[in-house]
């Protein structure tokens, strides 16, 4: 079987990550490149779900006051320290 090129330009901490993966499971980059290719015509197209992530309820509502903290410093308590906040907090408890 006759052989083809595929040039990829990927993030660097990605190639890197993504081949102690592969090599952890016994594949070179080729060799998990080559069974995507396969899956994907296989499944006649791309071979898992494709989707924007949505926050949950919780997720979105700590954005939020996340986006409420940056506008309105002034209405929130500071610490000077973590061990100040780690006290307050134990206090509390």
């Amino acid at each position: 079987m006759a052989t083809t090129n595929i040039n990829v330009r990927v993030d660097t901490e990605l190639k890197k990550t993504a081949e102690a993966l592969f090599a952890d499971l016994g594949l070179n980059m080729s060799t998990a490149i080559t069974m995507f290719l396969r899956s994907a015509v296989s499944h006649d197209g791309i071979p898992f779900e494709v989707k924007r992530m949505t926050p949950n309820v919780e997720t979105r509502a700590a954005l939020a006051e996340f986006e409420e903290m940056k506008h309105n410093p002034d209405h929130y308590k500071r610490y000077e320290s973590f061990d100040e906040l780690i006290n307050e907090v134990l206090e509390d408890a």
